[in-house]
């Protein structure tokens, strides 16, 4: 059955090959290919996360098999220069020393309790003395479990049903948070995914990004009813759509005129940008913040955290239920202890964020000399390569779609010169304290190539 499977797909893969002009020669994904044919007879799509899939670029998926520090190695032994870092939480690179000797010693001791340890103080200590956004904070599992908790806290706290978000950000799968634009400038969403109740999206508006006036309008027609605004500061799930500080302080204002509290998703910002993520970067005090992987070293976990005043609402002091047996979990707070201590040591942003944008500059200038059409946006230590002649992208709708074609050949010309990349042509890339000055040059030089082929076989 196994070899029917990797038959059909093999077929499959050649004939949409063939339709490009042969750049450098396909890495061997025999053994990837095998371990993909078999996953499908197990899990949908044969991944555990839709994106893994690889259906936006050309191949089978690469089921990778090690890490270490700015490489990975898939099941075939082809090695990359990773710019993915397991979707940003990886600053440090992968199995960072200091990490995996923290966890290892952790678990000597046991891998859960579902009981208070001194390690969630640990953290949280780390976290609060240098933040000054926050004043309590909880643990999760997750960056969604994190919104989906503070999205119920700003219901309860303000005593609201109506939350507003923005086209074109991403907060996990949460059901009254997965949902899209409708027609008109201030909609209620409509559910992007099967299985949400519409009675749910009907508690949800959005609003285009980087629109005062749409803003405006929701807060008149909604007068009241508003607990909460969401948003990724940093929006980097659907393209890097940097927004002007200006209209995030507007965004400030207009919430605390309005008694709504304004939620900084800071899943993929937080301790990116610096160890006070997007807040601190732009001196923006969000109501709320939420946190992802990068706080647990990589491995499950998130946060989300508040004033004191609001967290105490969060029972069992307060009555907004929320609850999780590995919250908190020893492993993943010894990892976090273990790679913040090392974000918040004096000039490790200032080095990373310097080599990150020596980086992509050296992209851009390449690209502008040879007339590319292409553009990289970058901020702090993330990145993302868009095909466009614009000068700025602040919405989703500014992308253009057919730009993923060019996409879909540039990721295949990197994985076969040894350059990782998220699979899609709407995903960020990162760079980590691991990536060295040799690593980012070689790199380079791959990126320079894949794109002359890019643009030769247009």
């Amino acid at each position: 059955m196994f070899d029917s499977i990797k038959k059909r797909f093999t077929a499959v893969e050649t004939e949409e090959l063939a339709a490009h002009p042969a750049g450098k020669a396909d890495i061997s994904r025999e053994k990837s290919a095998e371990l993909y044919a078999k996953a499908k007879t197990y899990f949908p799509g044969g991944v555990n996360s839709p994106v893994r899939a690889f259906k936006s670029v050309y191949g089978t998926p690469l089921f990778i098999q090690k890490g270490d520090g700015c490489h990975i190695w898939d099941a075939d032994g082809n090695q990359f220069i990773d710019f993915c870092c397991s979707w940003g939480p990886l600053i440090l690179g992968h199995n960072n020393p200091k990490v995996r000797e923290k966890v290892t010693e952790t678990i000597q001791n046991g891998m859960s309790f579902g009981a208070p340890t001194a390690l969630e103080n640990e953290l949280a200590e780390l976290i609060l003395k240098h933040n000054k956004y926050l004043q309590k904070l909880r643990f999760v599992s997750s960056g969604t479990e994190a919104v989906m908790s503070a999205i119920r806290l700003a219901r309860g706290y303000t005593k609201r049903d109506k939350i507003l978000k923005f086209e074109g950000c991403y907060h996990g799968h949460v059901d009254s948070l997965l949902v899209k634009a409708g027609s008109g400038l201030v909609t209620f969403g409509e559910t992007s995914s099967a299985g949400i109740p519409k009675s749910f999206a009907d508690e949800t508006i959005v609003v285009p990004l980087n629109d005062r006036e749409a803003l405006k309008l929701a807060f008149e027609e909604f007068k009241d009813q508003i607990a909460a605004v969401i948003i990724e500061p940093v929006p980097a799930n659907n393209g890097l759509l940097l927004q002007e500080k200006e209209f995030l302080q507007f965004l400030r204002e207009i919430c605390t005129v309005n008694k709504a509290l304004l939620i900084f998703d800071e899943v993929i910002s937080g301790f990116r940008l610096g160890f006070e993520g997007a807040a601190g970067y732009y001196q923006i005090s969000p109501d709320m913040v939420t946190y992802g992987k990068i706080i647990g070293g990589g491995l499950p976990v998130g946060a989300y955290g508040a004033s004191a005043e609001i967290m105490s609402n969060i029972s069992p002091e307060g009555t907004v239920y929320q609850a999780g047996t590995l919250s908190g979990n020893p492993v993943a707070m010894s990892a976090g202890i273990a790679q913040l201590s090392e974000l918040a040591k004096s000039g490790f942003y200032k080095e990373l964020n310097a080599k990150a944008a020596e980086f992509a500059d050296s992209i851009q200038r390449y690209a502008m000399a040879k007339s590319y059409k292409l553009k990289v946006f970058h901020i702090g230590s993330i990145f993302w390569f868009a095909f466009t002649d614009k000068e700025s992208i602040k919405r989703a709708d500014e992308i253009d779609p057919a730009s993923m074609e060019k996409f879909k050949i540039f990721h295949r010309e990197l994985l076969n010169r040894g350059v990782y990349i998220g699979p899609s042509g709407y995903e960020v890339g990162f760079i980590s304290s691991a990536h060295t000055k040799i690593d980012l040059e070689k790199a380079k030089r791959t990126i320079f190539e894949s794109l002359d082929f890019v643009f030769r076989s247009k």
